[in-house]
């Protein structure tokens, strides 16, 4: 059974950074491309950025590109998400998710994943 733990979140004030990391467990975690996702209180979840298996494929929201970068290291089974350059209106609970098929891209459709962790709160204070 796949498993994916977040950590990482926190608090922190406009300009800030943070570094989020999902470890997973139960399969081969390097044949699968991983995303990261939000939601803020309130809205629906969106898609942040995701990673292919290989790691040679990303692709970011807009609202994300230039400040987000994700990154992974297979031998540790962890994929990371850093977050430069915060604003207030990336206050979310952030979840990380792994895609369903093996040797994906860098997809940003949620239906493509079908692992999710519980998730770890940001705080973007102004």
């Amino acid at each position: 059974q796949v498993q994916l733990v977040e950590s990482g979140g926190g608090l922190v004030q406009a300009g800030g950074s943070l570094r989020l990391s999902c470890t997973s467990s139960g399969r081969t975690f390097s044949r699968y491309g991983m995303g990261w996702f939000r939601q803020a209180p309130g809205k629906e979840r969106e898609f942040v950025t995701a990673i292919s298996w290989s790691g040679g494929s990303t692709y970011y929201a807009d609202s994300v590109k230039g400040r987000f970068t994700i990154s992974r290291d297979n031998a540790k089974n962890t994929v990371y998400l850093q977050m430069n350059s915060l604003k207030p209106e990336d206050t979310a609970v952030y979840h990380c998710a792994a895609q369903i098929d093996r040797y994906g891209g860098s997809d940003s459709h949620a239906r493509a994943y079908g692992y999710w962790g519980q998730g770890t709160q940001v705080t973007v204070s102004s």
